[in-house]
């Protein structure tokens, strides 16, 4: 019999792995992480705590803050989901956790708030103070469940003048549940 299941990393090994994952994936709970570093819930918790590391919900915000003070075409309430990267005139990252009020009778997401969190990234990835949806194009893959995260991520593919194409992909983990391509309008306050 073949064991393909690694070994369980020494504390030491375990804590500095956990710093590094941590950094590229600051969206994981301590029960997803449990399972990626094949100890207890508890043990996670020991390790973070030993680290200085907070816990996701303060990992989320402390990224989304730094992340909203770089947006120039939305105040913070207006983007759906916590923004969670961004790079203005590139891409943007954002993360929707479907709760109770976003699903309809039969617990799967509107697609109204899908939608919504695609667009307020393709308007805040865009590097101007005016920014307004031309048209868009989407599509829906599956359906979205109440307690699933939504993982955004909004590109510029091209710029023409003031208009930009922008491309949106939304996933639940690693499965693709919303793409949508954006044309964009956008406009500094000083070109009016």
């Amino acid at each position: 019999m073949i064991n393909n299941n690694p070994p369980v990393l020494p504390k030491k090994k375990r804590q500095k792995k956990l710093q590094v994952f941590l950094k590229d994936n600051p969206f994981y709970t301590d029960e997803e992480l449990a399972e990626v570093f094949r100890v207890s819930i508890q043990t996670i918790r020991l390790d973070r705590l030993a680290l200085g590391i907070p816990e996701v919900r303060e990992r989320i915000k402390s990224v989304a803050k730094e992340a909203h003070g770089r947006v120039r075409s939305l105040d913070e309430q207006e983007i759906l989901g916590d923004l969670i990267d961004i790079k203005l005139g590139e891409y943007a990252i954002s993360m929707l956790e479907i709760s109770l009020d976003m699903v309809s009778e039969h617990k799967h997401v509107r697609g109204n708030v899908l939608f919504a969190q695609a667009n307020s990234l393709a308007i805040a990835v865009i590097d101007s103070e005016i920014v307004l949806t031309g048209s868009a194009r989407v599509r829906y893959k599956r359906p979205v469940l109440i307690g699933e995260k939504v993982v955004s991520r909004a590109t510029i593919k091209t710029r023409k003048g003031i208009s930009y194409l922008v491309s949106v992909h939304s996933k639940v983990e690693e499965e693709l549940v919303f793409k949508g391509h954006f044309i964009m309008f956008a406009q500094d306050k000083k070109q009016l």
